[in-house]
C-alpha cells in the first residue's frame, strides 16, 4: 500500500489543522493506521493510531483531548484533527500502515508501511 500525506502547514498557537493520509494500493480497509511526528533532534513518536474498522483509537498524553484521529474505509485516507495546537506540537507528521487488526500504543518499528511526511510548525 502507498501512503500521502498532506494538510501541514505554518499556524499560530491556538489554530487548527486536518492532516489527510491518502491510501492507495491493496485494500485499506485490511490496515491499521497511525501518525507518528518527529521534531528535530528527537526520535519519531507515535502521536495516535486507529484500527483497521476505526472502533478503537489511542492517542499519547499529550494531545489528548485536542487531536483526533479517523478514518473513510470508502475513500481509502486517514486523518489527523489537530485542534489547539501548541508550539511543541510543531514536527513532521507521518502517516504509517500495518497489515494487522490494530497498531494500539505501538511505536514505529511496528508499522511497515510510510507516507513521505508533512510539515506542521506552530508560531508563537
Amino acid at each position: 500500500v502507498q501512503l500521502q500525506a498532506s494538510g501541514g502547514g505554518l499556524v499560530q498557537v491556538g489554530a487548527s489543522l486536518r492532516l489527510s493520509c491518502a491510501a492507495s494500493g491493496r485494500t485499506f480497509s485490511s490496515y491499521a493506521a497511525g501518525w507518528f511526528r518527529q521534531a528535530p533532534g528527537k526520535e519519531r513518536e507515535l502521536v495516535a493510531s486507529i484500527s483497521r474498522d476505526g472502533v478503537f483509537t489511542y492517542w499519547t498524553d499529550s494531545v489528548k483531548g485536542r487531536f483526533t484521529i479517523s478514518r473513510d474505509n470508502a475513500k481509502n485516507t486517514v486523518y489527523l484533527q489537530m485542534n489547539n495546537l501548541k508550539p511543541e506540537d510543531t514536527a513532521v507528521y507521518y502517516c504509517a500502515a500495518v497489515d494487522r487488526y490494530s497498531g494500539g500504543t505501538s511505536g514505529p518499528s511496528l508499522y511497515d508501511y510510510w507516507g513521505q511526511g508533512t510539515q506542521v510548525t506552530v508560531s508563537s
